[in-house]
């Protein structure tokens, strides 16, 4: 019986899950929204790595000692998904937000390049 208590006290990996998402497109831009339920925003990160948005978060309630899990949905895990940036995407003005349990992302347009005139200059 102690070897059961010994390995009760062990520290479980979190199970990864990636989690419901909607991707919109509209006029200025994209919106991602992705239900992440029991993650707070100090356990949520989102980067950017080359053409790639990461996000990650960790929902850590669980079941008291007393208690056992028989079906996870949403209880303690990792979420992790990425989401793939065109190149009309301005990654400079992304902004996030989080709000009973939906992250929601803007990812806004670039701005189209005014047309100009280049001057030529004699050498």
């Amino acid at each position: 019986m102690v070897e059961a208590s010994a390995a009760k006290n062990e520290a479980k990996p979190l199970p990864r899950v990636s989690p419901a998402t909607d991707i919109l497109e509209r006029e200025d831009g994209f919106y991602v929204y992705m239900d992440i339920p029991g993650v707070r925003r100090e356990d949520l990160k989102l980067d950017i790595n080359e053409n790639e948005l990461v996000v990650t978060g960790r929902a850590l309630q669980g079941a008291s000692e007393k208690e056992t899990f028989l079906e996870v949905q949403f209880g303690p895990g990792e979420y992790v998904r990425s989401v793939s940036l065109s190149d009309l995407v301005d990654r400079e003005n992304i902004k996030a937000s989080l709000k009973d349990g939906v992250l929601m992302i803007h990812l806004p347009r670039m701005e189209k390049a005014s047309p100009r005139r280049i001057p030529i200059q004699t050498v």
